[in-house]
């Protein structure tokens, strides 16, 4: 992950850029010959495209995948754009995707007709590329084999009354029945068309021996109608491509896994992962201690595992690998062609971030260095404060742990203190926050960070003092970005260029945003229910400008009228309104 600053860090390697807003969505995916260089023009004081400049008001951060070409950057980029469909990228708006069949993950499943692939726990076949035969296809097979098309199970509906669904809303049909029912269908989905046959003729056999005649019968009909379509259309079933691409780099004290899923033939996602203790020990323990860690909960387990090299105890994973997917697994050691590329490229990733992650343990040493505290800082805390002139204020705390945001930690407060006291606000803040660790002896960060200089810094110091704890503080100043730390009168000068300095900045930055963000969301609920709702023709819009314009709504009701006119959207007429209501009047001159 990278944001403004880290830009300058990227590789000079093809591959594909993932832009992303504040709440963490991607708001664009573009691909470059130098994901250093590309990105980098970015972040020009001239960027001509109005697109461009829009794109970047709403930039927080980025991730990125290396490729071994230009041309794997295109094509992942492709499959990027599909899956998240991001706001500021170009999109064919008839772009054309191809049906699948889905069967859902219900207790009685239903089959339905998707042109969208989702992780839901459904099975999906295709893509199909005719969408008129494959919606007979399956409006036949729904009937043939009486599997139900509503969407609540709320009472036998027609089809159950023309027979062509067993009703099991109403018990007519058992589960494991109706679920016998459902598995000819993916059988035949899946092409083993041998198999349904072979045993339906079973089943009809069995029907005709046990004298149930006209069980029999509608197995024969079953039979017939299959016969007829296989011999009327070729089902374009395809076994889509379903892999995971594994590969690491290691030094002596880490190993970095990256995991990279090949769905339908198309690279989806990436995931990296460290791993510690990996000191001294070969690449087959280390794939080997992965792979049972990676897949032990509830993670799709593909068909393939494609992996750089043996791994330890190989037959036994593949039993159980293959015992969790209910089919076989098998691992692949390419040597050359596509698979063999993918490794290395997958290789080359994993390299990058294991590097990226040494550049941060180089900048908390340098931090442990600079700041003359007892340990690294591998967790630190930050805090920020948010309000408009004493109104609405707000506190945040955001945690990073080894240089990286750990977002289930943040926490944010609603301050009490009244009036614009940011020093008394923060006193508040940091009292609830380190009285409750006390309390329910939590574990100590190691380093906490104040957004301020010296003034914030002493409101600390006191705080730590009046509940008895010693924890290394230290105050970031915006401006010059000058580090002030206790016991020193003169703040510490980082250079610019320091991987150090840049740690802290993202931590102050980061409790910021958070603290902006929840200061937004209470004032967008307040402004849901003002005194403005009750005055004809204000919306939300203009309830908006006004407040914005005024910044409170006590501000507001000091103006006059002709001021209140002044506000964009408020015509002389509605600003007498608005003033003779806030003012109880019947009306103004």
């Amino acid at each position: 992950m990278a944001d403004k600053r880290e830009q300058k860090n990227l590789p000079d390697k093809p591959g594909v850029y993932i832009m992303k807003d504040v709440e963490d969505t991607v708001i664009y995916v573009g691909k470059a010959k130098s994901l250093k260089k590309r990105v980098r023009s970015y972040f020009k004081d001239d960027i001509d495209s109005p697109k461009t400049r829009a794109q970047m008001r709403h930039f927080h951060h980025l991730e990125y995948m290396v490729t071994d070409t230009e041309k794997e950057a295109l094509i992942l980029e492709s499959n990027l754009i599909k899956k998240h469909m991001p706001r500021y990228n170009i999109r064919l708006k008839d772009d054309k995707r191809y049906p699948y069949v889905k069967v859902t993950k219900e207790d009685y499943p239903r089959i339905l007709i998707t042109r969208r692939v989702v992780d839901d726990g459904s099975y999906y076949y295709g893509p199909f590329t005719d969408s008129g035969s494959v919606k007979k296809l399956v409006k036949f097979l729904k009937t043939l084999f009486k599997i139900r098309d509503c969407k609540r199970m709320d009472g036998p509906c027609l089809n159950y009354q023309i027979k062509l669904c067993n009703a099991p809303c109403i018990g007519k049909i058992s589960k494991k029945d109706y679920r016998k029912q459902v598995d000819k269908v993916t059988l035949l989905f899946e092409g083993k068309y041998g198999k349904i046959i072979s045993m339906l003729q079973s089943n009809m056999e069995e029907a005709a021996s046990n004298q149930e005649f006209e069980k029999a019968a509608v197995i024969r009909d079953q039979l017939s109608s299959i016969g007829e379509v296989l011999e009327r259309q070729k089902m374009e079933v395809t076994r889509d491509l379903d892999q995971d691409v594994v590969a690491f780099s290691s030094d002596e004290k880490m190993a970095c896994v990256v995991v990279f899923s090949v769905r339908s033939g198309k690279i989806t996602g990436k995931d990296d992962f460290f791993m510690s203790g990996t000191q001294n020990t070969s690449g087959e323990k280390i794939l080997s201690a992965f792979l049972k860690q990676y897949y032990a909960g509830p993670r799709h387990v593909p068909a393939e595992i494609v992996l750089p090299g043996e791994v330890d105890d190989e037959k036994l994973l593949l039993e159980w690998l293959s015992e969790k997917r209910g089919d076989e697994v098998i691992f692949k050691v390419p040597e050359n062609g596509v698979e063999y590329r993918l490794v290395r490229m997958v290789a080359k990733n994993a390299e990058i971030i294991l590097k990226h992650q040494q550049e941060v343990k180089g900048a908390l040493l340098d931090l442990k260095n600079y700041l003359k505290i007892p340990k690294l800082p591998r967790r630190i805390e930050g805090f920020d404060i948010s309000n408009i002139s004493g109104k609405m204020a707000v506190g945040s705390m955001v945690v990073f742990e080894d240089g990286a945001p750990k977002k289930s930690s943040y926490r944010r407060f609603k301050v009490n203190t009244t009036g614009p006291d940011d020093y008394a606000m923060m006193r508040e803040v940091l009292t609830r926050r380190y009285g409750r660790m006390k309390r329910e002896d939590e574990s100590e960060p190691d380093l906490v960070l104040v957004d301020g200089g010296k003034g914030q810094l002493n409101i600390a110091l006191e705080v730590f003092r009046s509940l008895g704890i010693d924890l290394p503080v230290i105050g970031l100043a915006k401006e010059f970005e000058h580090v002030f730390i206790p016991n020193f009168s003169s703040p510490i000068i980082l250079p610019g260029s320091s991987e150090a300095l840049h740690l802290l900045q993202r931590v102050r930055d980061e409790a910021h945003r958070f603290a902006v963000s929840y200061h937004r969301k209470l004032r967008s609920q307040k402004l849901e229910h003002s005194l403005l709702d009750e005055v004809p023709g204000v919306g939300i819009k203009r309830k908006k400008n006004l407040l914005k314009h005024f910044g409170s709504l006590e501000n507001l009701e000091k103006a006059s009228a002709q001021e209140i006119a002044d506000v964009k959207g408020i015509s002389k007429n509605l600003a007498r309104n608005i003033y003779a209501h806030l003012h109880k009047m019947d009306g103004v001159d």
